[in-house]
């Protein structure tokens, strides 16, 4: 399948001095930098009318950069019928509460059945959108608040915004036994060297910091607030993870490490063993708006899953404290 690929930005002040390949790459990150390189090579870009075929090209503020390409998608992105749940919703920008068992964007193994497919079913002009818009991933089995670009300006201050940290995404998790203070992760991380979908704690990998708070202990697991610093592939459940507090559920990470407290009922053990998920939401996000820069705010509830994990807890802590 022929995908006509026509993507126009203006260059903002935070882009200006950079190299032509990086920006685009940084605006259109559904594509490789390599793939990027051999469309200005081949004169496919346009700044301000005149075509460049410099990748190392120097951009300034203002400059328009037009592509014109058309590419050859055997795995072209389709729309598809699957329900989301709209918090918010202007012209601009859309805030999504993501179920669990939802992969945001197609790749190896997904190809369809995405939130990125969803998107497009719902919101058909997302098409013209780099990744129909998506700022930033959630894990298939975490739930929680996503930010959705509805126009590439948009989604271009955006991303410039979650790279200088002025995203702000707050996290609940239930890990496993006791969190006596609060603290701080700082570990950086990479891809693991053989199991590729998993990622490890490296000294070569990219900075990585969360923090954590306790909201409840009940002795043998306790309820967590997190905070990204940075927002690395697994982040959150590898950190906790490498200071022995996995997330309850968490079928890579936590396997190993498994609860049993002979003061709490056989049924609470069972469960805090066999959750069929990370325990893991995202349930406040805040930034300033990209377009009426006015600071904006949202906050959601536990999912139900991890409401009843919470209040099963309660209720054997109860009883036996």
């Amino acid at each position: 399948m022929i995908k006509k690929i026509r993507f126009t930005t203006k260059v903002l002040h935070e882009h200006s001095g950079k190299r032509l390949d990086h920006i685009l790459h940084i605006l259109m990150n559904n594509y490789s930098r390599s793939l990027i390189k051999q469309w200005i090579i081949k004169n496919f870009v346009q700044i301000n009318n005149k075509n460049i075929s410099k990748p190392k090209k120097t951009v300034f503020k203002n400059d328009i950069i037009f592509v014109k390409v058309d590419v050859e998608e055997y795995n072209y992105y389709k729309s598809q019928n699957i329900s989301i749940n709209i918090v918010y919703e202007d012209k601009d920008l859309i805030i999504i509460n993501k179920p669990p068992n939802l992969v945001v964007h197609p790749g190896a193994g997904n190809q369809d059945g995405t939130l990125l497919n969803a998107l497009l079913y719902h919101f058909p002009k997302l098409i013209h959108v780099p990744r129909a818009g998506i700022i930033h991933r959630l894990d298939k089995d975490t739930t929680g608040l996503m930010v959705i670009a509805k126009n590439i300006l948009a989604q271009t201050i955006l991303i410039n915004d979650l790279k200088k940290r002025k995203i702000i995404r707050k996290y609940q998790a239930i890990v496993k036994d006791s969190v006596i203070v609060s603290g701080k992760v700082n570990q950086p991380i990479k891809r693991h060297y053989y199991k590729r979908t998993q990622m490890m704690i490296h000294p070569m990998g990219k900075s990585a910091v969360t923090y954590y708070s306790i909201i409840e202990n009940f002795h043998f697991c306790t309820r967590l607030r997190l905070v990204l610093q940075t927002g690395r592939t697994h982040q959150i459940r590898l950190h906790m993870a490498s200071v022995n507090h996995p997330i309850i559920g968490d079928p890579v990470y936590g396997r190993n490490h498994k609860v049993f407290n002979k003061k709490f009922s056989k049924i609470l053990n069972h469960l805090t063993n066999n959750f069929k998920r990370q325990a893991l939401h995202a349930d406040i996000l805040s930034f300033i708006h990209p377009i009426t820069k006015k600071l904006m705010e949202w906050k959601i509830s536990l999912p139900k899953d991890i409401k009843l994990l919470i209040d099963l807890i309660k209720i054997n802590f109860k009883k036996k404290s």
